[in-house]
């Protein structure tokens, strides 16, 4: 049978760049809508004809920000893709949108398109936490493009960010309790982290503003799990909680290490053992089409170590957590884990071990990253 495969697109535009944000994206003044469809299907068709006779499970268009594409570009991706690749049962084709009424108006027909699932970035239910964050609508703009995606996409999910500054668990606590309301499947709460090069971290630097306590932002994490499984969305991934059955099949495949196809700027790829990376600026991106049939800046093979690495990165951020032997064997890895650093951290109710599972536990995943760094092999 042939092997699964995932398909990113990025769309690397946006009306503003929000001062958290280190996503590849641009503001530009113009779009030249037919030159991007043609260069995003030129890219794609480069990766396909290096992966043929392979079934297609999902299409995810990131950004930036997608919902600003015309449905006839994410139409032509979705059909250019199903010929490339014989679909896998019927496709999970995801569009993150911002929840402007520009971009909801378009819903319909992105739905019309092809569109099955959208990720809506709210981001925040509290218009003050909305400037504070950069964002360009409402709460009450982004609730109504909420109850829009709702009526024509069969799945929706939405994002927030919590542990802002000064945030107090009773406020993040009344917020989710009025998220989880309303009936969505999916889920994605994310903390606020600072990233390196944002406006946020020169913000920071300069003393304009304080993270919020780790302790603080620890106990609203253990809060978020306690609310997300009492309502029937407990965690699948470190940030990510669905009704079941209701995941991302997508991410899915990045955090279980299948093959996946980045294309556009800045898309990130992972096909036969292979890193792959495209041109982050756009018209470095276009120029590098022309010149050589795709918009890739990087390409290596990864060793079997690096992709064991990568692996139980991956696949530790979730609540089912890992295969070792079997991660070993498909990456070709000699060792994925130390088992003695494992055996010491089950002791501690860090992990849990099983004959062919392992995996990280609720407390464990307030030190996810300590844990990785000790069993790493």
């Amino acid at each position: 049978m042939a092997a699964d495969l995932a398909l990113y697109v990025h769309w690397p535009f946006c009306v503003s760049k929000c001062p958290y944000c280190d996503f590849n994206s641009h503001v530009r003044d113009s779009i030249d809508q037919d030159e991007w469809r043609q260069a995003l299907l030129a890219d794609l068709a480069h990766e396909a004809a290096l992966l043929p006779d392979r079934r297609l499970t999902s299409i995810f268009c990131g950004g930036g920000t997608p919902s600003l594409m015309e449905p006839d570009t994410v139409a032509a991706i979705i059909e250019a893709a199903g010929r490339h690749w014989s679909p896998a049962g019927e496709l999970e084709i995801t569009l993150e949108a911002n929840p402007s009424s520009v971009e909801a108006a378009r819903f319909a027909d992105l739905a019309a398109a092809g569109v099955n699932r959208v990720s809506l970035g709210l981001q925040s239910l509290d218009d003050a936490a909305l400037r504070f964050l950069g964002r360009a609508h409402s709460s009450a703009e982004g609730l109504a493009a909420l109850e829009v995606a709702q009526r024509h996409f069969r799945r929706v999910s939405f994002d927030l960010i919590y542990a802002l500054p000064g945030q107090t668990a009773d406020e993040w606590r009344a917020m989710l309790e009025r998220a989880l309301a309303f009936g969505t499947g999916h889920l994605s709460l994310y903390q606020l982290t600072i990233e390196p090069g944002t406006r946020f971290a020169a913000l920071h630097a300069a003393g304009k503003f304080e993270p919020l306590d780790p302790d603080a932002a620890a106990d609203l994490f253990e809060l978020t799990q306690e609310s997300t499984s009492a309502a029937g969305l407990p965690l699948y991934e470190i940030s990510n909680h669905a009704r079941p059955g209701q995941e991302s099949r997508h991410n899915l495949t990045y955090w279980r290490y299948g093959d996946y196809v980045g294309v556009g700027p800045g898309a990130h790829g992972r096909r036969l053992g292979m890193r792959t990376v495209r041109h982050r600026k756009p018209e470095n991106f276009l120029s590098g089409l022309r010149r050589n049939g795709h918009g890739m800046v990087e390409e290596a093979q990864l060793t079997p170590q690096e992709r064991a690495d990568e692996a139980l990165v991956m696949g530790l951020r979730l609540a089912e957590g890992i295969d070792p032997a079997g991660l070993a064997d498909r990456t070709g890895a000699e060792r994925l884990i130390d088992e003695a650093a494992v055996r010491r951290l089950s002791d501690l109710g860090l992990v849990v071990r099983s004959e062919s599972r392992l995996a990280v536990t609720p407390q464990g995943r307030l030190l996810l990253d300590r844990i990785l760094a000790e069993i790493a092999a």
